[in-house]
Order: C-alpha cells, then structure tokens, then sequence
C-alpha cells in the first residue's frame, strides 16, 4: 500500500502545484478562461484570495511530497507533514466544493481531490 499511498501523493502534489502556480502567476489569463466558460459572469475572486489560495495549495502539495527522510524528526514521525499537508488541500477542497456549488457550477473535480486527500491520511495515519 506504500507505493499506492506515494502514487496518490504523487498525483495530489502534481494538480495542486499546477493549480497553485496558474493562481500566483498567471491569474489574469486564468480569470479570462473562467469569465469565458462562465459566459460573461465574473468568478468572484480577488486578485488577494487567488494569491493566497495559490500559495496554500502549494504548501500543501509541498507538504504532502516531501519525503519523511528530509524532516527533523518530529515532522517526520508517521509521515506528519503529509498528513497536515493533506488535511489543508482537503480543506481547500471543501471551500471550494462549496464556492462551486453556490454558483451553480458542477465540483466534481473539488470533491475528486478531496477523496484523494483523505486517503492520503488515511494511508499515511501511523497504525
């Protein structure tokens, strides 16, 4: 289950490492790809929120990928920072399951990533 638990990791760090990044560097091309999809509407989110957002989302892929063996050893204890790290983006994924949902708008993807988030604590929970 080890491999299993990496490969989630893995697939976790890469969408929100991709997702964070669009937020922090590319948020007006980002903004006019969701206006356009969005016919018109505006998506509601500050310039401030899709930086803070952005950088939530890449500490937490960070967290979540880092290896136990660079820790100091409390954080590296039953894989700790993984488990915060993707207790965080499972958050993220709930406010923004909910952001969708008040606009109408389908969160599979949101509910997807938290599913993916909670097995990660739940694989990397020390037995």
């Amino acid at each position: 289950m080890n491999g299993l638990a990496w490969i989630a990791q893995i697939i976790l760090a890469a969408c929100f490492l991709v997702t964070g990044t669009g937020k922090l560097f590319a948020y007006k091309r980002l903004l006019g790809v969701v206006e356009a999809r969005l016919k018109g509407r505006p998506a509601g989110v500050s310039r401030g929120l899709a930086i803070f957002i952005g950088v939530a989302e890449i500490a937490g892929a960070l967290a979540v990928i880092i290896p136990p063996a660079l820790l100091p050893p409390p954080l590296a204890t039953g894989h700790l920072l993984a488990r915060i790290g993707a207790a965080g983006l499972a958050l993220i994924m709930v406010l923004a399951g909910i952001y969708h949902l008040r606009r109408q708008e389908e969160a599979a993807p949101a509910v997807t990533l938290f599913l993916l988030a909670l097995f990660v604590i739940h694989e990397r929970w020390p037995r």
